[in-house]
């Protein structure tokens, strides 16, 4: 669901965001800066769908061993 916000902007930053960003992705464009500071993210369930993906850990799975094997045979 969204809700609409009104906020106050200096001209100049106004004009900036309306010039670089355009005026129908300044929401957007907000949004996106500032949601890590403001949501956090279910890292519990994060990892567990990252962890259905049996591609992905098939994938990381083989390069963490690949990984391994390149260190055991490194010298002190």
């Amino acid at each position: 669901m969204q809700k609409k916000l009104t906020i106050t902007l200096d001209e100049k930053v106004y004009e900036g965001l309306h010039r670089t960003i355009g005026a129908r992705k300044i929401s957007r464009f907000v949004e996106d800066l500032v949601r890590p500071h403001v949501v956090h993210p279910d890292l519990e369930s994060a990892y567990a769908e990252m962890a259905d993906d049996t591609r992905r850990e098939k994938e990381a799975l083989e390069w963490a061993e690949s990984t391994f094997k390149d260190v055991t045979h490194e010298k002190a």
